[in-house]
């Protein structure tokens, strides 16, 4: 049986000591590189932040598994046992740009399910946590269940790239979407549009293509406070893939779902 609360204070914990790390970084020079293209960065601190969480995660917990955005943990053909699924910053390049709109994101999953969800705005100090059955919170604060929203009272998050033209979705499927809600947003940080949608700041958050490290600890903040998650087609994530998403409050996601993204 495993001690939830237990790892819960320990993840909460490493989570407040590297972000007191990243924080104190802000006054050093970045080693910044390049991976899959010119626009997706990876500093130094990426790479150590997710050392730390792995020293640390396997000095009290060896036999559980780690997915890692920087490639430190392990490689994984499965979520059997317990996995630490982990992106130590989302949003790298607004922390080099900005040093403002980036998390530190971590799920940790039990045979596949979400059962504790963490998103650390460092900049904030704003913690988002849940645990599978016992509610989400922001710090210490409560966050109330969600409530339905009228797709023209809706606030969404979404990238303009994706209704522009683009090889993953015809813009004019998205152009309406656009016109009829009140409004849009994008932040530049999977992992905190998804604490803004659990915490009620937005209404819907989707995207076309994203890892598994920037959605696992959202997923439990959303789904403990009574959002949705899944693909744009409405299926389930497959955490061990890169995924298309749609979270959103009750109702909102199935507008979003069936009247734009798979209408008729």
């Amino acid at each position: 049986m495993s001690n939830w609360s237990e790892m819960d204070t320990y993840a909460k914990q490493w989570i407040k000591e590297a972000g007191k790390k990243v924080r104190e970084s802000f006054q050093t020079e970045l080693n910044i590189q390049t991976k899959s293209n010119r626009n997706d960065l990876v500093t130094n601190i990426d790479k150590e932040t997710e050392q730390f969480f792995i020293e640390k995660i396997r000095a009290v917990y060896p036999n559980h598994k780690i997915l890692g955005e920087e490639g430190f943990g392990d490689e994984l053909e499965s979520l059997d046992g317990i996995v630490w699924i982990i992106d130590p910053i989302d949003g790298t390049m607004n922390f080099v740009h900005q040093q403002r709109n980036f998390a530190i994101s971590i799920g940790v999953y039990e045979n596949g399910t979400g059962i504790l969800g963490y998103i650390y705005d460092v900049v904030h100090d704003e913690l988002y946590h849940g645990q599978k059955g016992k509610g989400a919170y922001m710090n210490d604060y409560a966050l109330p269940k969600l409530e339905a929203v009228k797709v023209e009272n809706a606030v969404i998050a979404l990238n303009a790239l994706w209704v522009t033209e683009n090889r993953k979705i015809d813009p004019s499927i998205l152009a309406p979407l656009v016109r009829d809600v009140r409004a849009t947003r994008s932040y530049g940080s999977a992992a905190l549009e998804m604490a803004f949608v659990a915490s009620g700041r937005l209404d819907a958050y989707l995207t076309m293509r994203l890892a598994p490290w920037d959605i696992a600890g959202g997923k439990v903040l959303i789904e403990e406070v009574g959002g949705v998650v899944t693909d744009l087609k409405g299926n389930e994530l497959n955490l061990l893939n890169k995924s298309s998403l749609l979270v959103g409050k009750p109702r909102l996601h199935n507008r979003i779902l069936y009247d734009y993204l798979n209408k008729g």
